[in-house]
């Protein structure tokens, strides 16, 4: 019984303990936990507004296929009423291939606003502007066949030709802001080292005044890289130190087989955000 009694009190101990615990994180955690889902959340409607738009190209595409085949169906036919079903139809597909490509300029707007970086998604709008060339050769040997049989569209050659003439704007304007991405991209990746003894980092004005980068210093004497990429950096001596604030923990200084030291950056993001330039004075 008193061994029964001892246990009763101390699992009451740890719970009431537990409890204190649960109290004093709780709050904390639901505050990260809340933050979290709206981050989440975001990511989900845009990623859901996007999907909508892809379905709707794909729709567009869709209609736009059975309106071909209504228009070698209608070739088939005779008089007056088949020249109307195939200019009805014609029409139908110009209209059709117009609205895809307000829908395709819409998706790119999405994705470049969005704060969901997907290469997944950028193929498939490469995939879509590339549907919507394949497309325009199909109708404009189309017309050909309707012309080699005497079957005037109105005004429907000069449509084409425009349509021709967006398609080639939009594949260039799609290659322009891919390029743009990738470069802003880049950037944001881009930071830039440099190591030496304090004479040279003085000669440089990277030291003056005893102060670390806060003169006009030759910024050419720096090693630009990508911090994705350029996690070691061999220092070539037995004495380094970092003379940049960088968070502790976020970084290791080791030494090689002849002792000379390595710099390993161990995470990479919280490395360089205090700072894009990294000094290290060596001996």
């Amino acid at each position: 019984m008193k061994k029964l009694f001892v246990f009763v009190m101390c699992m009451t101990a740890l719970a009431a303990c537990n409890q204190k615990s649960q109290q004093t994180v709780d709050p904390l955690m639901t505050q990260e936990v809340d933050s979290l889902n709206r981050i989440i959340a975001q990511k989900d409607n845009e990623i859901n507004d996007m999907i909508s738009t892809m379905n709707d190209i794909e729709e567009g595409f869709r209609s736009i296929n059975a309106a071909e085949d209504r228009v070698s169906v209608a070739r088939q036919g005779e008089g007056a009423s088949m020249k109307e079903r195939i200019q009805e139809n014609m029409q139908f597909i110009q209209q059709t291939m117009q609205q895809n490509r307000e829908l395709i300029n819409k998706l790119r707007n999405q994705l470049r606003q969005s704060s969901v970086k997907s290469d997944q998604l950028r193929r498939t709008l490469d995939n879509l502007t590339r549907q919507m060339e394949e497309k325009d050769t199909q109708i404009k040997s189309l017309i050909a066949e309707l012309e080699a049989k005497n079957v005037q569209i109105d005004e429907l050659t000069t449509q084409v030709s425009d349509l021709k003439t967006d398609v080639a704007n939009l594949a260039e304007e799609t290659t322009q802001k891919s390029q743009t991405i990738s470069a802003q991209d880049k950037q944001l990746h881009t930071a830039w080292f440099v190591f030496g003894t304090k004479n040279e980092l003085k000669e440089q004005r990277i030291i003056a005044d005893g102060e670390v980068l806060r003169s006009n210093f030759n910024q050419d004497y720096f090693t630009k890289i990508d911090i994705r990429v350029d996690k070691e950096i061999k220092l070539y001596s037995r004495s380094a130190k970092l003379l940049t604030d960088h968070p502790t923990g976020s970084y290791r200084l080791e030494q090689d087989a002849n002792k000379q030291y390595i710099l390993r950056i161990e995470n990479p993001s919280q490395f360089w955000s205090t700072s894009r330039y990294l000094v290290i004075q060596v001996k």
